[in-house]
């Protein structure tokens, strides 16, 4: 029997459409059981109360890598693996104390790699400066035994708060290197944050090899204002400042690992995680805890849609993202020893808010364009975009490697308000916001697993 051109391209065309009716089956089942009878919330609550403040060398830090292999087990995974990773320990002792002599107690928080002051503390007039930049052009003479103040705000006119938060992060990062460099007593730094409230927002800054660490704070928004305003008055303001931070030893700690082995390619891996660490001021619920539990809980949904993954779909709770990124060096390393390899690694690390979407890297770059063929059956959950992207700190380093790297986008606004600090907790989180996201990435890797990218 002869088929005419129409029924011919009918017929050609049936397979894809029903694939398509296949996928968008699966995605439902996987949203169904996101929404329905989630247990993320829960592990969120017992991860964020039980191990608060998770910072690399903790005892919190320690628990936390323990329960989140025994939630592994609980998820009946094939293979379970601690990595063994030596990771920096930073303590911030005893409250810090800043306050304008003459004036009122300032808002702040120790960042770390922070020196302590002395024990009589330090006392010194404060130079305040918008750039690194213009702090180089200030020099020793003017700089030095003073206080450098650095009070850049993020620029609120950017969308993205990220985009702003890169702009203006290089204050807190480097600028207390750069200040010692210099010869100051101390730096303080604006909070990174768009939120006009008095809660500092910790966070780390490196200083290079050859450079000795001051005591250095961040301030909150408010505290940073007054500052300012005290000095437009008084240019000889004063500071009094008391941090009682020191560096130990490098202790061990360990990213957390877990899979599901690949029915047919299993040794080609599909990579999905969040970093275990959290600032030891907080709770850790949106960073990262959120990304923790949603990493975890893909596993389930998989298994809860009837899908049976044909290549190996890796859960990797990395430590030491704060203040170091070592758990991702050692895991990017043991990748190129094994010689693994990864068709996709998945990160969730900007918050366990409402999903909008993907940012996607590959060598190639084009990443982000092909994954744009899936819009159509994502788009119904909320999920509107596919953008170039580098993934996340954690799963970047395997660019190098030549794999696809991704990194849930939610919606930002929120983020650096709860950002390394202490109201980062667990009543910040929308229990639906967290499921939607755990949804989110398991149908992406779904996509992946089955059609590839």
């Amino acid at each position: 029997m002869r088929l005419t051109t129409a029924l011919l391209a009918v017929a050609l065309a049936a397979p894809a459409a029903f694939a398509q009716d296949d996928d968008a089956a699966v995605i439902r089942r996987i949203y169904d059981a996101a929404l329905t009878d989630s247990p993320a919330f829960a592990r969120l609550r017992e991860l964020t109360e039980r191990y608060p403040g998770r910072l690399s060398g903790s005892k919190n830090l320690d628990g936390a890598v323990q329960w989140a292999k025994g939630e592994l087990e609980k998820l009946g995974c094939d293979r379970i693996e601690l990595q063994p990773v030596m990771v920096p320990h930073w303590e911030r002792g005893a409250p810090e104390s800043v306050a304008i002599v003459g004036g009122g107690p300032l808002a702040a928080a120790a960042l770390g790699n922070s020196a302590a002051t002395p024990d009589e503390g330090v006392r010194a007039a404060v130079i305040e400066v918008r750039s690194l930049a213009e702090l180089e052009q200030l020099g020793r003479d003017a700089v030095a035994g003073k206080v450098v103040f650095f009070n850049r705000p993020m620029d609120p006119r950017h969308l993205s708060p990220f985009k702003a938060y890169g702009e203006a992060v290089d204050q807190r990062s480097r600028g207390p290197a750069l200040a010692a460099r210099l010869g100051a007593a101390a730096a303080l730094v604006r909070s990174m944050t768009h939120a006009s409230d008095d809660v500092p927002h910790t966070g780390n800054t490196t200083f290079p090899a050859d450079v000795s660490p001051i005591p250095a704070a961040a301030l909150g928004i408010l505290s940073a204002d007054t500052l300012s305003a005290a000095l437009a008055v008084d240019r000889d303001a004063t500071v009094s400042l008391g941090i009682h931070a020191r560096t130990l030893p490098d202790a061990l700690s360990h990213n957390v690992i877990g899979e599901i082995r690949g029915a047919e390619s299993p040794e080609k891996i599909i990579l999905v995680g969040g970093h275990l660490d959290s600032w030891d001021v907080s709770p850790g619920a949106h960073d990262d805890g959120a990304g923790c539990v949603q990493s975890l809980e893909i596993l389930r949904l998989l298994k809860a849609a009837g899908y049976k993954p044909r290549h190996t779909v890796r859960v990797a709770l990395f430590t030491n993202e704060e203040n170091g990124l070592r758990g991702a060096a050692e895991y990017a390393r043991l990748v190129g020893e094994r010689k693994e390899e990864h068709l996709l690694a998945l990160e969730t690390d900007s918050g366990g808010f409402q999903p909008r979407g993907f940012n996607l890297g590959n060598p190639a770059g084009d990443a982000h364009t092909r994954a744009a063929r899936w819009l159509p059956l994502l788009a119904p959950y909320g999920l509107n975009s596919f953008q170039a992207g580098t993934g996340g700190a954690d799963v970047g380093p395997l660019l190098r490697y030549g794999y696809t790297v991704a990194g849930l986008t939610p919606d930002s606004q929120r983020y650096f308000d709860l950002h390394h600090t202490t109201r980062d907790s667990l009543d910040q989180v929308n229990p639906r916001e967290l499921q939607l996201g755990a949804a989110a990435m398991a149908a992406l890797v779904y996509l992946v697993d089955k059609s590839g990218l």
